[in-house]
């Protein structure tokens, strides 16, 4: 049983995927953070960076768009799931969809001030802008357009050889020139007139967008990709899904009208919420979010993973926890290891974790169970939407997963940085502090010919030194002849503090640095 719950405020619009009633993936889009990728804009090339063949391109906003060379040189390689093949019509032609090698240096390419048209392929994250690329693509309900191209590709998830067959024969016979089309998985089953009007659409917009290019300056947006729940649906309703509920009147009839025009059959699971008790709520869906912000989650039988978020990759770690198990030690442990593959793979859907993941399960003695493991956890994956690979067990035991990242996670989203730890999780101790004060004041009292100084701190550290501290300072003020006065400041970080003199009001360890 697979559900879709959206519940749409002034503020958010929150969209909740269930599956078996079990929460797995989670979105969430606010007016003041709305999603850039697939929005097309026409840029202008700020800096080139020959060492790391990119470059950094103003699309209007704070951070620019990072552009590598890779994304000039028409690759096919994000559309790894669909078989990639070349139209018939064209072999007299044929090129090498996945070429890499060849490819000019991006100072050939590009030149400062250069306009430029791309597309936002991922969101910016953390101190990153958004990638962008040149290659625009298209997505249709039922098929993906991309120009510049001459291929077309069916999605290796429609197993059917006729199907595909008729796919294939189609797309060829009425894709445009010069473009790729490749065939999505909504089309298994579709009627030809819907996949070649969902074609012509696609091939109108494009030639909308290359028209208001050619009039605009850069930096400008040229093309907004629809919103969240238009896009949610274009991509995710499939036969698969047995029921949209949302509680918005306004919103439920835009969906049913883009159903009633592109999926007719569909339009029937399309539901509205008319309870009095918010969606959320009777779904029990707002305790599971909160939970998303946990550092540890809990499995059945006591045991537990714990994930830890840095920039470069997500740390995972399993535990037995108060599982102790009935018979020997390897069976406990198998248990474990198996409830985390399966719970895992569901948490990076639900908490949107992407990049570089690794997983540390419990170390097993037997081989055969550490296969049995890895082939848990890669059957889990390939329930997810976003392309992942589950590596083999490394000589350490670590299992790697790649995740295809888009956007920030939802810890990123939900959450700001600390502005106590700036984001390590860790701050000073009381005693490290009042040493480092300490030895700031000997280097004063050693170096200047200051009589008396005043110690600036947070109000909680002051109110330590004055209780644990007091005989030290008293034993630095008879050694140096120095007068030392602490006063309290709540503005001030935990962490920091001022030494300043008396008599000329310097900053005494601003200035002996």
């Amino acid at each position: 049983m697979k559900e879709i719950i959206i519940n749409i405020t002034s503020l958010e619009i929150r969209v909740a995927t269930l599956e078996d009633g079990e929460l797995v993936e989670f979105l969430v889009e606010r007016e003041q953070s709305r999603r850039l990728v697939g929005d097309i804009y026409l840029g202008r090339v700020n800096a080139i960076l020959p060492g790391i063949q990119a470059a950094f391109v103003d699309i209007g906003y704070d951070k620019a768009g990072f552009l590598h060379a890779n994304d000039l040189a028409g690759s096919l390689d994000a559309f790894r799931e669909f078989d990639i093949v070349e139209t018939p019509r064209r072999r007299g032609k044929r090129k090498e969809p996945r070429e890499k090698n060849g490819t000019p240096p991006i100072e050939k390419l590009l030149q400062k001030g250069q306009e430029v048209l791309v597309q936002v392929t991922k969101e910016a994250i953390g101190t990153k802008g958004p990638r962008l690329s040149t290659q625009v693509s298209l997505p249709g309900r039922f098929v993906v357009y991309l120009p510049n191209f001459n291929y077309l590709g069916v999605s290796r998830k429609i197993e059917s050889r006729q199907e595909r067959s008729r796919l294939k024969s189609l797309i060829a016979r009425k894709k445009p020139s010069n473009t790729a089309i490749i065939a999505r998985t909504a089309c298994a089953g579709v009627d030809s007139k819907q996949i070649v009007g969902d074609i012509n659409y696609l091939h109108r917009l494009w030639q909308d967008v290359k028209g208001r290019s050619e009039k605009a300056t850069a930096p400008h947006r040229i093309h907004e990709e629809v919103g969240l729940l238009i896009g949610m649906v274009r991509d995710v309703m499939t036969d698969d899904v047995d029921r949209i509920l949302i509680d918005n009147e306004r919103e439920y009839k835009r969906l049913h009208q883009y159903l009633k025009t592109f999926s007719p059959s569909l339009c029937s699971r399309v539901n509205l919420y008319k309870d009095k008790s918010p969606i959320f709520d009777k779904f029990n869906i707002e305790r599971e979010i909160e939970k998303t912000l946990d550092r540890k989650i809990w499995l059945k039988k006591g045991g537990y993973i714990t994930i830890d978020q840095t920039e470069a990759l997500v740390a995972i770690d399993v535990n037995t926890g108060r599982y102790v198990g009935k018979k020997d030690q390897e069976e406990t442990i198998l248990e474990t290891n198996l409830l985390a593959a399966r719970e895992i793979p569901r948490q990076l859907r639900l908490r949107d974790i992407g990049g570089i993941i690794v997983i540390d399960f419990i170390d097993m003695e037997k081989e055969a169970n550490r296969r049995k493991v890895l082939t848990e956890l890669r059957h889990n994956l390939r329930r997810d939407r976003s392309r992942s690979k589950a590596f083999a067990v490394s000589d350490l035991g670590l299992v790697e997963v790649s995740r295809k990242r888009v956007r920030p996670s939802l810890l990123h989203f939900f959450s700001d940085e600390c502005p106590y730890c700036k984001g390590i999780g860790k701050v000073l101790s009381y005693d490290s502090l009042a040493n480092k004060i300490e030895q700031w004041i000997r280097r004063i009292g050693a170096r200047t010919k200051e009589k008396r100084i005043q110690l600036r701190v947070n109000s909680s550290l002051a109110l330590f030194l004055e209780d644990e501290r007091r005989q030290t300072f008293d034993a630095i003020e008879r050694q140096y002849r120095l007068k030392i006065e602490v006063q309290d400041d709540p503005r001030l970080h935990r962490e920091d503090f001022k030494i300043v003199s008396l008599r000329t009001f310097r900053d005494l360890v601003q200035e002996l640095t």
